[in-house]
């Protein structure tokens, strides 16, 4: 989709947004962006018991891996497998024969070449939220990167030892040489996202100061320290081998994608039936000690009397003792009332009898 046939080199300018005082590299600048070849780190550390995280929830998941790779986690260093959790405050590292997938829980992905390292600085993401924020430390290797929710609905940055990188919803490859190598830079590339969009990535020095912004397809920068202090961004020389290899790299990030996506559901599921499963099985509250505090419904009540029985003493009346109500005297009075004739009931005719 994206081959080249013909060897040539892209110097993409016009989607590039300069900042500072860069100077875009010229015709002979292939040799001063070329990184210096470092030797090569120590294989990643023996594996120990697994450590315990720093944050009780998990933040994404490992979706494929070859070779070795390591985690440090709480200042002890264990082997990863496929589908172990993975949590705010990791660092994660893959040895001279590894590369390893990893997907978080917005499908932010990152593919780790051989000789990587990366660390999980930040990372907080809700479900239609709009104050997610992630942060990653690239301290070395090569790495190729799709942005997922938290870039559009929040904050996601890169860190390398020379750059700030703001990434706003794309996919991107980071090259950072080993620590010491002579001529030091950290470069950033920026390629179309798997439906053929392209996001804008925002390049700042790590002072803070912005030096510029990619928005198209195939350009990059190199980001270096300058002699006095501050940092300068140059605008990469990419050639047609260069974008097809990062080409390939980047389909091998979405194929990550797509399995670490399935990874994190079935990890999520297990958490819901685990945390049933506790609530089924948490014991009642035991009761308090004492007395009853006095009976309720679900208690048997003692039967009251039908009738007061006649040998109940009765209270005494005094001055303040409401009388008991009686029932109203209904029948007629014994003697007329003056002035009021007695009603008679009227005669009624006698029928005869049928025979």
């Amino acid at each position: 989709m994206f081959g080249f046939r013909k060897a040539f080199t892209v110097l993409a300018l016009g989607g590039m947004l300069f900042w500072s005082s860069a100077v875009p590299a010229g015709p002979d600048a292939a040799g001063q962006f070329r990184l210096a070849q470092a030797p090569a780190p120590p294989a990643a550390a023996q594996p120990t018991a697994q450590p315990a995280p720093k944050s009780a929830n998990p933040v994404g998941s490992v979706a494929t891996l070859q070779g070795g790779a390591s985690v440090t986690r709480s200042s002890a260093t264990s082997a990863l497998k496929v589908k172990d959790a993975i949590f705010k405050g990791d660092v994660l590292q893959t040895a001279v024969n590894g590369t390893l997938g990893v997907t978080f829980d917005d499908a932010t992905t990152f593919s780790l070449r051989p000789n990587s390292r990366i660390e999980v600085d930040d990372f907080v993401y809700q479900d239609r939220g709009t104050n997610n924020i992630a942060g990653f430390d690239v301290v070395r290797g090569t790495m190729a990167f799709v942005a997922g929710a938290v870039a559009k609905t929040g904050d996601m940055k890169i860190f390398t030892p020379t750059a700030t990188i703001g990434i706003r919803g794309t996919t991107g490859v980071i090259e950072v040489p080993a620590a010491g190598a002579a001529g030091a830079q950290s470069t950033v590339k920026l390629y179309p996202d798997a439906d053929g969009r392209v996001g804008r990535i925002e390049v700042f020095g790590r002072d803070g100061r912005p030096l510029g912004a990619l928005t198209r397809a195939v350009t990059g920068f190199a980001v270096r320290a300058v002699p006095g202090g501050g940092f300068t961004a140059l605008a990469l020389q990419i050639s047609a081998q260069e974008a097809d290899r990062d080409f390939a790299f980047v389909r091998q990030s979405y194929a990550t994608q797509r399995i670490g996506r399935q990874i994190n559901v079935q990890r999520r599921n297990l958490q819901r039936q685990n945390l049933l499963r506790q609530n089924r099985l948490t014991p009642a509250l035991p009761a308090l000690p004492g007395p009853p505090i006095g009976p309720t419904l679900l208690q048997p009540q003692p039967a009251l009397p039908a009738t007061i029985p006649p040998t109940a003493p009765t209270p005494q009346q005094g001055p303040d003792t409401v009388p008991p109500l009686t029932p109203p005297n209904l029948s007629p009075p014994s003697q007329p009332l003056p002035g009021v004739p007695t009603p008679t009931a009227p005669s009624l005719p006698r029928l005869p009898l049928p025979r």
